[in-house]
């Protein structure tokens, strides 16, 4: 069986590699013309980064990556504690890891041979028939595969092959300000800890990456119209600034360091019923464009590549399309579910309504079993994950 997976982000490479770890001929095309992703930091929970050291890659994301081992804390926007989502001291194998973008990616394409890695094609279009697919592509050339993954992002072109035409993503009405501030010393930061203020319609996430060289940012407040779904359109430190006036002095503070910034709408797409479509199926943000406010993206994205080379492994050609159905089967109802709590998590966060606050925190209190139940599966098998806890 051939693979081909369109895409070479954190989905399309995970992919290709867990295919290739069962034995399944995989390679990945990527419309640049070079890896790489232009972004900030990223955090990857136990149940990502235990299934890429089955790759043999944690000694590098142990390398690249922050440890965040000493808690994550949600506080009000005054610094006044609400809750720790993740106590600090957590089991080893709870661990969850700071990772800029780009480390990743590069962590990930060690993985592979380059003969499996092509950039430069960017999908037009393709047709599948009773024996396989044929893809087109922008620079002329043509392939066959007899599976091809879409794991081309939010907008992706496999995915209107899927479920026939697309809407526009939604806007979740918040953006999203990214920075990075370069450490400077040891009292920089509370070492091993992610922290997020929450305060009246807007939240403030922090947590240091790249083997704490850097502190990563992530500031949501309510979108004024106009922000595109892009990792590099610039913000403006002063209007971050602006936005957070009055807040804890550790967030102003940080503020102050930041000299460049980007403007992120967050946008997301409702839920799908169904991921494959004979010999095509979906993976990652193209299956389930999620917003970031669980901080699961990523790890979802892992956990849909690894359930797809279960899926896959030991299927002849004539029965793929019934193993792209069972991989949907592992994975449609929880990654779905994660998807509707990320965007519930941020109705909660950015409540504005002031008499209702004790009542947010004691909700966000309430949080904690769902995280664990998004850090025990392991989706590196063909046994179903158990239903979702209430939130």
């Amino acid at each position: 069986m051939k693979v081909a997976v369109i895409g070479a982000g954190i989905g399309g490479l995970a992919a290709v590699a867990a295919l290739r770890r069962r034995g399944i001929e995989a390679e990945v095309v990527e419309q640049a013309r070079a890896l790489g992703e232009i972004g900030a930091g990223i955090s990857l929970a136990s149940n990502g980064w235990r299934l890429l050291e089955r790759l043999g890659l944690l000694a590098q994301i142990e390398q690249v990556g922050s440890h965040l081992d000493q808690g994550y804390f949600q506080l009000r926007e005054d610094g006044s504690f609400i809750s720790t989502l993740r106590e600090p001291g957590a089991a080893w194998d709870r661990r969850v890891f700071g990772v800029h973008r780009a480390d990743l990616i590069e962590v990930l394409a060690s993985a592979l041979p380059d003969s499996a890695i092509h950039t430069g094609h960017r999908l037009l279009d393709l047709e599948q028939d009773d024996s396989g697919v044929r893809l087109r592509f922008e620079n002329g050339e043509t392939a066959r595969a007899d599976v091809v993954i879409g794991a081309d992002g939010i907008h992706s072109v496999v995915r209107r092959h899927v479920v026939g035409e697309v809407a526009a993503p939604r806007s979740s009405g918040t953006a999203a300000y990214r920075a990075l501030v370069p450490v400077t010393g040891a009292e920089d930061w509370e070492w091993g800890t992610s922290k997020m203020w929450i305060g009246p319609g807007k939240h403030f996430l922090v947590y240091p990456i790249r083997a704490d060289r850097l502190i990563n940012i992530v500031a949501v407040v309510p979108a004024h119209g106009g922000e595109r779904d892009s990792w590099t359109a610039p913000g403006d430190p002063a209007q971050l600034a602006a936005e957070f006036t009055g807040w804890d002095p550790v967030v102003t503070g940080l503020i102050e360091r930041v000299t460049d910034t980007f403007q992120w709408g967050l946008f997301d797409r409702p839920p799908l019923a169904s991921w494959t479509s004979g010999r095509l199926a979906l993976l990652g943000d193209a299956a389930h464009a999620m917003l970031p406010h669980l901080g699961q993206g990523g790890s979802q994205t892992i956990e849909d590549a690894f359930a797809l080379a279960a899926a896959l492994e030991g299927s002849s050609v004539a029965d793929a399309p019934e193993a792209l159905a069972q991989y949907q089967s592992l994975r449609l109802e929880r990654a779905n579910a994660v998807q509707l709590a990320s965007l519930e998590a941020g109705h909660l966060y950015d409540s504005v309504v002031e008499e209702e606050y004790d009542a947010r925190d004691e909700r966000i209190r309430k949080m904690a079993p769902f995280y664990g139940w998004l850090a025990s599966h392991d989706a590196d098998s063909l046994v179903a994950p158990p239903l979702a806890p209430s939130r």
